[in-house]
């Protein structure tokens, strides 16, 4: 499911048992199971388990950094240990805000797969919505390439990713309670249209990957993907909206 949402000419059993997990596939997995009545009103599981309830309205994930230590394979059995590492509280402007990070170690059936940490912001409900100043992305690139995005395409790596936030496929919980123009674009699905395509040009997945959102992205235009390769074995990547700004940073590393 996850390939027929990511790739636009993707055909049933182009994966099979046994063949390579592509990076970030593993976000499939493990996913926050809570019944209805425990649903908080955004979608999302309610807080006050395993993530803390700081009484702040919204919490997005904002980034994160991956270590690809062995690969994982279709079908294998795996297995997440997670915990809290830090928990910051910060103050942007008049803004309260807190910025938590999550650890995970991921094993496979031959032991540790990936580390990866995952940052979580936590923020007032605004009463307007108002951007960050935009970052123009760059003039030139080794490949600027376009992906199409729509309510469908948002609607259902939500369900793939067992992920309920309404900013994603609820337009009015988007656009009159968090107050955003249109639905959101997924900040993971930004993340791994970047990895599947930095994969591509260097013809190998990455051994390291870190990402970051910085402006939100909507589902009222396309999505460019653009990626440079450096001289240290770094591709420097980036999703952007056509008028020019970026929405997700990202640099992947090759030893």
């Amino acid at each position: 499911m996850i390939g027929a949402t990511l790739r636009p000419h993707w055909q049933a059993g182009t994966l099979t048992t046994g063949d390579t997990l592509p990076p970030l596939w593993h976000w499939a997995a493990f996913p926050p199971i809570a019944p209805m009545d425990q649903i908080g009103p955004d979608g999302h599981p309610r807080l006050g388990g395993f993530l803390p309830d700081l009484g702040l309205g919204r919490r997005m994930w904002a980034g994160g950094s991956l270590r690809f230590l062995a690969p994982l394979h279709i079908g294998e059995a795996l297995t997440r240990h997670s915990q809290i590492i830090s928990l910051e509280h910060k103050q942007a402007g008049s803004t309260p805000m807190a910025v938590l990070t999550l650890r995970h170690r991921i094993l496979g059936a031959a032991g540790p797969a990936i580390e990866e940490d995952q940052t979580i912001v936590y923020l007032p409900l605004p009463d307007s919505y108002s951007p960050p100043k935009p970052m123009p992305a760059p003039e030139t690139a080794d490949f600027d390439e376009t992906v199409a995005i729509d309510p469908v395409r948002l609607f259902r790596y939500s369900a793939v990713t067992f992920n309920g936030h309404r900013i994603h496929y609820d337009r009015d919980y988007a656009t009159r309670v968090e107050h955003y123009p249109a639905l959101v674009v997924h900040g993971p699905l930004q993340a791994t249209l970047l990895i599947d395509a930095a994969t591509r040009h260097a013809g190998r997945p990455p051994e390291t990957f870190r990402y970051r959102g910085v402006h939100p992205m909507f589902d009222t235009h396309p999505l460019r993907v653009i990626g440079t390769m450096t001289k240290d074995d770094t591709m420097t990547l980036c999703t952007a909206a056509p008028a020019g700004h970026i929405g997700t940073q990202a640099t992947a590393g090759w030893s």
